[in-house]
């Protein structure tokens, strides 16, 4: 059967993409350019820019992706999970997934491009997939007298994946020495401790 036009535009965009995203991880972010990701994916600049904008457009597909990962993910949590429980489930799948499928050498590549000047960061972006997911994770604890009323539900997101980006960077600083799964997991536990109301002070 014949492929409509749609369906090859498609195919040419996924694997510009997937071209990018293997020559960003084998020679960094830096060093890419756009004529090199055109010439290897046996393309042309015309389909490459009618598909994104820039290379760190490839980065925003991405993170996309990996932010579906997260939301897909959040349906199989348990419901009688409590607030701290959910939050580390969350970051333990996010480092698993993040140390095995793009790498220590891709997640350096995508820190120094999120460094770049750009209005579209997506690591800063409140309409993430991420910002909503722990906003709803909050909003829940606080419901539910886990956090107190006065909580920030925005600014207690942004700590939050405040605390996640500052373990990936420390995994790229340290090395592979580093254990991003037990790492992560502490600092989170530390951080929501202190939100946390104790049980003793519920009935005050």
């Amino acid at each position: 059967m014949k492929k409509t036009r749609q369906q090859q535009a498609l195919e040419t965009k996924k694997h510009i993409y997937e071209t990018a995203l293997q020559l960003f991880q084998e020679k960094g972010f830096d060093q890419v350019t756009v004529d090199e990701i055109v010439l290897e994916s046996k393309s042309s600049k015309g389909a490459f820019y009618g598909h994104f904008s820039s290379k760190y457009d490839i980065f925003l597909e991405k993170f996309k992706e990996i932010d579906l990962f997260y939301e897909e993910f959040t349906t199989t949590l348990p419901t009688k999970l409590c607030f701290k429980e959910k939050v580390i489930a969350l970051i333990e799948a996010q480092m698993k997934y993040l140390k095995e499928d793009l790498g220590m050498d891709l997640m350096r590549s995508v820190y120094k491009s999120g460094l770049i000047e750009n209005e579209e960061n997506f690591f800063t972006h409140s309409e993430r997939k991420l910002y909503k997911i722990l906003h709803t994770f909050i909003q829940k604890a606080i419901d539910d007298s886990e956090l107190s009323v006065q909580t920030d539900v925005q600014q207690t997101a942004i700590y939050i994946s405040r605390c996640m980006r500052g373990s990936l960077y420390d995994w790229l600083v340290f090395g592979k020495d580093f254990d991003l799964l037990q790492e992560s997991k502490g600092f989170i536990s530390i951080f929501l401790d202190g939100l946390l109301l104790k049980k003793e002070n519920l009935h005050v």
